[in-house]
C-alpha cells in the first residue's frame, strides 16, 4: 500500500503518518524502486494502534512506551497497566482544572448583569493580576 491507501484505511492522515515515521513511533516505510513509501499489514495495525492510543490522550512519549510494551511479548501486564492509571491520574488532574474553571466562569457570568452598561465582573476578574 502506498501511502494514501495507508491513510485511506487508517484514517491517520498522509502528514501524520510521515510524522509519526520521523518521531520514531512508526518505523520507516520499505521504499519501492520508483522512491514511494509502501506500508504492510503490519504498519496498519501498528497506525491504528498509535491513532487509538492518540484518541485516548496519551502523549507521543506514552504512545512510544506502550508500543514497545506491546512489542515486548515479555513484558508484564503490571507494566501496561502502571501507564494507563499513570495517564488516568493525569486525565483526573485535567478534569479537576476544567471543572475549576467551569465554576469560576459561571459563577462570573452569574454576577455579570449582561446589560447595555460597560461595568463586566468578568472583564475585572480577568485584568487582575495573580502572582
Amino acid at each position: 500500500m502506498n501511502i494514501g491507501q495507508a491513510a485511506d484505511a487508517t484514517g491517520v492522515s498522509a502528514k501524520r503518518i510521515r510524522y509519526y515515521e520521523q518521531v520514531g513511533l512508526l518505523e520507516p516505510a520499505k521504499r519501492s524502486d520508483a522512491g514511494y513509501r509502501v506500508y504492510t499489514a503490519p504498519d496498519l495495525h501498528t497506525l491504528r494502534f498509535i491513532q487509538r492510543a492518540r484518541r485516548l490522550g496519551f502523549s507521543l512519549p506514552q504512545v512510544s512506551e506502550l508500543l514497545a510494551l506491546w512489542h515486548d511479548r515479555g513484558r508484564s501486564s503490571r507494566q501496561v497497566k502502571a501507564v494507563a492509571m499513570k495517564h488516568v491520574d493525569e486525565l483526573r488532574s485535567k478534569i479537576d482544572e476544567l471543572q475549576s474553571m467551569v465554576d469560576t466562569l459561571t459563577h462570573l457570568a452569574i454576577r455579570c448583569d449582561g446589560d447595555e452598561r460597560p461595568d463586566c465582573p468578568i472583564l475585572h476578574d480577568l485584568e487582575r493580576s495573580e502572582s
